[in-house]
């Protein structure tokens, strides 16, 4: 299933070659909104991302320069002073020698240092959009900062999401605990939450592991990479309901637990 009729509206902070499920949201979105303009946050996937290993998960990550107050991810520059793109390069090569598409894989990777952004949402986003282009996704791309708004929360998405003439918005299950799904019902918009199906495909070092960078899938299954995005979206209710049940399930467990207990 691609995006469907309408008009399906993503929303997020550009990562450093992130894991999967970003590129099924993509799949499944008419416009992809860069949020380039949010607070830089350390210890976040912003300039770094996770790969796999014979010696289990392992970090690669972009020195950026800071000073005093974080800057919006926009005005973040990468640090240049270290050869970390040589190291990432080395570390790609070494830990992907037996995946079958490896040298496509790192081609794609040297092909993006080479352009040396200067800061890190330029990196970001030229490497999402590449990979996309690699993937056969065509969303629309644009940029939170084209439209800026000052707005917090679910505000903010709102009035990013009107000048789109959004008709839904796709998220991940962290938003759940901050979004006022009735704003959207009011502008209707219809929020759909993404269910990651997580599905194995084809991987190097032990058990799998779904959340890795993308760059591992594209190392171990090249132009198939694209059927292993699979994931679909629940409808905030439906997803709401079935929480809900899932809830009162897990009260009578614990209920019954606790009777048996008791008559012991």
């Amino acid at each position: 299933m691609t995006a469907q009729p309408g008009n399906a509206i993503v929303i997020l902070q550009p990562q450093f070659f992130p894991w999967r499920g970003v590129f099924e949201q993509m799949r499944l979105a008419h416009e992809f909104v860069h949020l380039d303009d949010a607070q830089f946050q350390k210890g976040g996937f912003t300039n770094r991302v996770q790969i796999k290993t014979a010696n289990g998960s392992a970090w690669l990550t972009v020195p950026v320069l800071r000073s005093g107050a974080l800057p919006p991810i926009n005005e973040t520059e990468i640090d240049y002073k270290t050869p970390w793109r040589e190291k990432h390069l080395r570390t790609l090569r070494m830990t992907y020698a037996r995946a079958p598409h490896v040298t496509a894989m790192c081609a794609l990777v040297e092909d993006l240092y080479a352009e040396k952004p200067r800061t890190i949402a330029g990196l970001n986003i030229r490497a999402l959009e590449r990979v996309a282009a690699e993937l056969k996704l065509a969303p629309r791309f644009s940029l939170t900062s084209a439209t800026p708004v000052t707005t917090k929360q679910t505000e903010r998405l709102i009035e990013l999401l009107l000048p789109r003439a959004a008709t839904q918005y796709i998220t991940g299950l962290g938003a759940l605990a901050y979004l006022d799904e009735a704003a959207f019902v009011r502008r209707e918009i219809d929020v759909r939450v993404m269910e990651y199906a997580r599905t194995p495909y084809p991987q190097l070092h032990g058990p799998f592991d779904p959340h890795v960078s993308i760059l591992d899938l594209l190392a171990n299954t090249g132009s198939a990479a694209t059927s292993y995005l699979v994931s679909e979206t629940l409808s905030w209710r439906a997803y709401a309901a079935r929480a809900a049940q899932q809830d009162a399930l897990a009260v009578q467990v614990a209920e019954r637990a606790a009777f048996s207990s008791d008559a012991r």
